[in-house]
């Protein structure tokens, strides 16, 4: 950088010759490849879009830039919701009581792949993977058995499910009003997201079309019925763990979020009656200032679109609120320790971009699902960050810096590039958009090139990973300890599952389940209140969705070459 030195009033000072700053050899980049440059200032910022305080308003008003609301961590810290689940329901719900003991004031729901897949625990195809990486669920008895001492009615509970969530949500549903806790008195978020498992995760099950009736289901019934409940949590995370930059992950995930929107407009919902109860769910990768950009840029977006493009006159309607997990894909095997300095400055990122609620990864998490005592360390670093950084004392205490505002103006630049494309591949619809950017592999092929990408300058050491590719020196004197999931924890899940086989009335789940063909067979009908009574019946999961599969058939995805 390049400095002069002159003299002002008698006295010597440095002054930073602005414009020579900016040239340079090296030309770093942010991880979405953004250009940066050595200082910012004044001119980095659009004059036409006015002066900063103008543009970007304040904390808590539209276009809601600096946060959702005007305090923000000063009258309520975001909510410490730690990802837990695996083996048995009984398993995960002392992992869920020993959270709640720790300090967690919200619970997050892993379920396993068979469960993420419809798949029953002793379906051939879940062998060896019940319990793995997450909890299993086949019938109602686990969901009460996953929530058994614990009050529904007073804390929020998310679940990570896609394609299976309606019959889930079902499950949740029917234990809560067993114990006497009425749905209207239940919040949390459902994840429900199904555009993103074909653009990214590919836990789908259904073709997309029959699936986003689903989500509209489920969207339609929390509207009329459950007005603390989230029926989607829009969902970057899985984009950007497939390999998506940043800039992606903000375009795709809002591009979906305005799909769903368009989604329940055509189900007649008014835009003010469901937008205030849809969320979105961000990952905070390393890239710090990027990640702060990139959640700024997010509500702003989303603000204007609602009011301009769908009509949304409620302030609710505009205000995005997210959850934010730290980016397991940063996380690292090799000297695993360093991965607690890592999800801390995610999660400093995230607390500083202004996230509602915020799950801190363990550092094993490259290496198995983490254990209670790496658990308990990554919720302490929320802790930390919350009591003693004085981070939350001031409402986005980097808004207007002019590195921010600018590298704010380009993620938002980046994501309207994205929208222009759908909106002409759609027609003028995001939500057709979005179904011919999934036909034509599209969403797929930029993730790929993105995450090849990114392979090929860590391979070369043009992007640094500490302990990977530099500074691999260190000896692991003290390997770390890892969670295993036995065999014993599958064959106590099948057994119980048999158990519940066995008790259960035949003919009542048979009769419910042909209830549901016939119901999923009319477009017209909202499937969530059949869905509440099939699983009352302790029909499975993997019948329900056998039920469905013969109705909407099974999703085979195309390659794209």
């Amino acid at each position: 950088m390049t400095a002069i030195l002159e003299a002002v009033d008698g006295r010597e000072r440095w002054q930073w010759d602005y414009e020579a700053s900016r040239r340079g050899d090296d030309e770093p980049t942010t991880l979405s490849g953004v250009p940066l440059a050595a200082v910012y200032g004044p001119g980095d910022i659009d004059p036409a879009a006015g002066e900063p305080p103008e543009r970007i308003g304040w904390p808590g008003q539209v276009p809601f830039t600096r946060g959702p609301y005007a305090s923000m961590y000063r009258s309520k810290l975001w909510t410490m919701r730690m990802f837990a689940g695996f083996g048995t329901a009984t398993d995960t719900n002392e992992r869920f009581k020993a959270i709640l003991a720790a300090g967690g004031d919200g619970l997050s729901t892993a379920f396993d792949l068979p469960t993420l897949m419809g798949r029953d625990s002793d379906d051939p195809v879940a062998e060896g993977e019940v319990g793995k990486c997450g909890v299993a669920v086949d019938t109602l008895a686990d969901m009460e058995d996953l929530f058994a001492g614990i009050d529904l009615g007073a804390v929020t509970t998310s679940m990570t499910i896609n394609s299976p969530a309606a019959v889930v949500f079902a499950m949740y549903i029917a234990t809560a009003e067993a114990r006497g806790v009425e749905r209207r008195r239940l919040g949390g978020t459902l994840q429900n997201d199904i555009l993103k498992e074909y653009q990214a995760q590919k836990e789908f099950i259904f073709p997309p079309r029959p699936s986003m009736r689903l989500v509209r289901d489920t969207i339609a019934f929390t509207a009329a019925e459950m007005p603390r409940w989230h029926p989607v949590s829009i969902s970057g995370y899985h984009i950007r763990e497939a390999g998506s930059t940043a800039a992606q992950e903000l375009g795709f995930t809002v591009a979906n979020g305005f799909a769903y929107v368009e989604l329940a407009r055509e189900a007649g919902l008014a835009v003010d009656a469901f937008a205030p109860r849809l969320s979105f769910f961000f990952n905070a990768h390393i890239d710090f200032f990027e990640e702060i950009a990139k959640y700024r840029a997010a509500r702003r977006i989303w603000a204007r679109w609602l009011a301009e493009r769908y009509g949304a006159t409620r302030e609710a309607s505009l205000r995005m609120r997210f959850h934010t997990q730290t980016a397991g894909v940063s996380l690292t095997a090799q000297q695993p320790e360093l991965n607690v300095a890592r999800t801390a400055i995610e999660a400093l990122a995230g607390v500083l971009g202004g996230t509602q609620s915020l799950h801190t990864n363990a550092m094993d998490e490259a290496l198995a699902l983490p254990t209670e005592r790496t658990a308990r360390i990554a919720l302490r670093t929320q802790q930390v960050i919350a009591h003693e950084t004085g981070v939350a004392n001031v409402a986005d205490p980097l808004g207007g810096s002019w590195y921010v505002e600018a590298l704010t103006d380009e993620m938002e630049r980046r994501a309207e590039e994205v929208f222009a494309h759908l909106d002409e591949l759609g027609g003028g619809s995001m939500l057709e958009g979005v179904h011919a950017a999934l036909d034509n592999g599209w969403f797929q092929g930029e993730i790929a090139d993105a995450a090849y990408d990114l392979e090929r300058r860590v391979n070369d050491g043009r992007r640094v990973v500490v302990g990977v590719n530099r500074f691999t020196d260190a000896v692991d004197d003290d390997p770390v300890e890892i969670l295993r999931i036995s065999a014993e924890h599958e064959q106590a899940q099948v057994k119980r599952l048999q158990a519940v086989k066995a008790d259960r009335d035949g003919r009542a789940v048979a009769a419910a389940l042909d209830r549901l063909r016939a119901d999923a067979a009319d477009p017209e009908v909202n499937l969530m209140p059949t869905l509440i009574d099939v699983v009352g019946t302790y029909a499975t999961l993997g019948e329900i969705i056998d039920a469905l599969a013969e109705v909407f058939g099974r999703h085979v995805e195309q390659p794209v070459l």
